[in-house]
């Protein structure tokens, strides 16, 4: 039918409609978002930089939050806020996640990780923990929210799949995260000084892992203005839904830039193994052959303890109320065991003279 065939009822019914989509469009969001990976591997940077503020990066204590604002299309409807949440320690402190991931903030939260890549002898045994965490606790929240509405669930496992298709070849070996999902290659500035074999090695794998988790891959530097620029550019569409990039670049010789849904297994090709002889492999799926294949290059590390200050001295926590009771508890303790010590020397003189048991 026509525009000119309908009835003025009609057409006001569809002027309806029209703005109500648009005012719909034009609300004020809330989103999250949360950084995890290597320690030093330079997610407050990352997190600054986003930000656009110039102070320098401090260690991350446990897990840290900051937001961000960016203004809501339609100057009335307020502002898009963006919760961010750090998580310090590297792989020692998942235990956190349950706090910014529950069922409040599933339907608009994204994961992302952050992989040190001038330390490719920690990068898998960091990604590994990390997906294993991650996955673990978005399994558990959408479990319990399924038990409320099970038609939230299913319509964010077919959002993640739309990325991919219903015809993509890899489907039935893909286990895609049920939330968007992306993996940043840090210090990119040093990787590519890397043997091009190693650099291979090293991209090959990450396009893997990326690929069958749903994830999205980006390698950044924070010396170089364009992948700081394209790198903002990505949290920006995970947070404030602006259009994310379609540029894709995957050759190993280049910051590699593959999103969610655009790779595929046969575009990775097959891994590369240290001795030419697959006779070595004893892996018995695809996961395996990849794990041992990069680690015959890179055998995997434990990231080294890091001594980190005592939190209550760093000045961006003073709290003068808090810091004095601190001191005057401090000064009886202190007291308290010269007291005790003094009472154990004079027992021990006692016993040693006979005169008690």
């Amino acid at each position: 039918m026509s525009r000119s065939d309908k009835s003025i009822w009609s057409l006001a019914i569809e002027e309806r409609d029209r703005l109500e989509k648009e005012r719909e469009g034009d609300k004020a969001t809330e989103t999250s978002i949360i950084f995890v990976g290597n320690k030093n591997a330079g997610k407050t940077t990352i997190i600054l930089r986003f930000l656009e503020r110039e102070e320098p990066p401090k260690p991350t204590v446990a897990l840290e939050y900051t937001y961000g604002r960016k203004q809501a299309r339609g100057s009335s409807m307020g502002k898009n806020i963006a919760h961010i949440w750090e998580l310090g320690g590297g792989t020692s402190l998942t235990k956190l996640l349950d706090s910014p991931i529950n069922e409040n903030t599933i339907r608009t939260i994204s994961l992302a990780i952050v992989v040190d890549l001038s330390r490719p002898h920690e990068l898998f045994l960091t990604l590994e923990t990390l997906l294993k965490e991650l996955r673990t606790r978005v399994k558990k929240t959408l479990a319990h929210l399924s038990t409320k509405d099970a038609r939230v669930v299913d319509k964010m496992k077919k959002a993640a799949w739309k990325k991919y298709g219903e015809d993509h070849p890899d489907r039935d070996l893909l286990d895609l995260f049920p939330i968007p999902l992306v993996i940043l290659g840090t210090k990119y500035d040093i990787v590519q000084d890397f043997d091009s074999e190693k650099r291979k090695v090293i991209c090959k794998l990450l396009r893997f892992i990326a690929h069958t988790n749903g994830a999205t891959l980006q390698f950044c530097s924070v010396k170089s203005s364009a992948l700081v620029s394209r790198c903002n550019g990505l949290i920006s569409s995970l947070v404030f839904g602006t259009s994310p990039s379609r540029f894709i670049q995957v050759d190993p010789s280049k910051p590699l830039l593959v999103p969610a849904g655009s790779d595929s297994l046969g575009s990775i090709g097959a891994p590369l193994l240290p001795s030419g002889d697959i006779s070595h492999i004893s892996a018995k799926n695809p996961y395996e052959l990849w794990k041992q294949s990069y680690t015959g290059f890179f055998p995997q590390e434990m990231a080294k303890p890091q001594k980190l200050e005592d939190p209550s001295k760093d000045p961006q926590f003073k709290e003068p109320a808090v810091d004095a009771m601190r001191a005057q508890k401090n000064e009886e303790l202190e007291r308290y065991r010269r007291v005790a010590e003094r009472k154990a020397r004079e027992a021990a003189r006692l016993k040693s003279a006979g005169i008690v048991t």
